[in-house]
């Protein structure tokens, strides 16, 4: 088939490219972004590299985010609704599974009720969790049966985004609305804490140690700091406007952040001060580090790009042009096991 043609002719040719180049890189930073656009209802994959679309799959209304499962067959997109957070539309009740092999979609998985799920990750237990707003908690998904194994509840309202701990113990979510984050126990399916932090947060992220999670105030600029250890929050960050998501550096010392002005704040997380201010594409809305910590990918929903940030030298490359939508992205890495 076609897909499976440009599937295996776009992993040889970045192979053999890497090559001739000397490029010393680990086989984890070689590889595609998968990104799911919103407003097209469809999933891309695409070479970050020669910056260009390599196939496009349609899936339901509205996919926001997507996650790519380790194997690298698959990716998984929640079917949110064609609303926003807190807003009225549809209530999306189902997570599209895409076949990368083949570029089409393989199934869909019935959450049984309108949950408006949302972000997507893998346990350690090699589960898939995702948030499931209208249920207040995060759904267990086993891939191999497709079904919903567990419910863990997040005690709050509008649980949106979700990261899991390095080891695996905790996860984490941001439930906008509450302006709160819940601490879940991730072998025990169960809530520890619930930590108030403004009236309305977006987004979250986790440094690399696990020491400290961050989400952002949406009515104050300022960067919320928890201690994971305490559960509490430790201090807030300042910044010159509303941050809407973030990501730490793979070394820990970094924190790249954006807004939904076309900015972009590099954050010194020894002097918790902002220490770059750069100006990105209008309505960013998702930051992914490349594996080998060199690249932040920044997705431009409102215009349709994916900003490049050099790590080493902090100067934004020749961005990826896509189309209005783009949104959440996932790595598939090249040889993936």
């Amino acid at each position: 088939m076609l897909g499976r043609n440009i599937w295996f002719a776009t992993i040889f040719g970045i192979a053999s490219l890497l090559v001739l180049r000397k490029v010393n890189a680990e086989p984890a930073s070689r590889g595609l972004l998968v990104v799911a656009n919103q407003k097209e209802h469809t999933v891309l994959v695409v070479d970050p590299d020669e910056r260009r679309e390599l196939a496009k799959v349609v899936v339901g209304v509205n996919g926001h985010e997507v996650m790519v499962s380790k194997d690298g067959r698959f990716a998984y997109v929640p079917i949110y609704g064609n609303s926003g957070v807190g807003r009225p539309g549809t209530d999306g009740s189902t997570i599209d599974v895409i076949d990368l092999q083949e570029s089409k979609l393989a199934a869909t998985i019935d959450l049984g009720k309108p949950l408006r799920p949302h972000r997507a990750e893998w346990g350690p237990d090699g589960m898939l969790y995702v948030t499931a707003e209208l249920g207040n908690a995060v759904d267990v998904i086993d891939p191999s049966t497709r079904k919903i194994v567990a419910e863990i509840p997040t005690g709050q309202k509008e649980s949106h985004m979700l990261v899991i701990s390095p080891d695996g113990r905790r996860a984490y979510t941001a439930n906008v609305g509450a302006g709160s984050i819940s601490v879940l126990d991730v072998a025990k399916r169960s809530l520890i804490a619930t930590i108030p932090v403004a009236k309305m947060v977006q987004r979250i992220s986790i440094s690399p140690d696990g020491k400290r999670v961050f989400t952002h105030d949406q009515d104050a600029p300022r960067i919320a700091v928890i201690d994971t250890t305490t559960n509490k929050m430790a201090n807030w960050i300042e910044v010159p406007s509303s941050v809407y998501a973030s990501e730490p550096t793979p070394d820990g010392r970094w924190l790249v952040t954006l807004d939904r002005n076309s900015h972009a704040y590099v954050i010194d997380l020894e002097s918790m001060k902002v220490d770059q201010i750069l100006k990105i594409s209008g309505g960013a809305s998702e930051i992914l580090i490349r594996p080998g910590g060199d690249v932040a990918y920044l997705s431009g929903t409102g215009a349709g790009k994916i900003d490049v940030l050099d790590l080493h030298t902090w100067e934004l490359q020749k961005p990826i042009e896509l189309t209005p939508g783009v949104d959440g992205m996932s790595w598939l890495a090249v040889g993936a096991k």
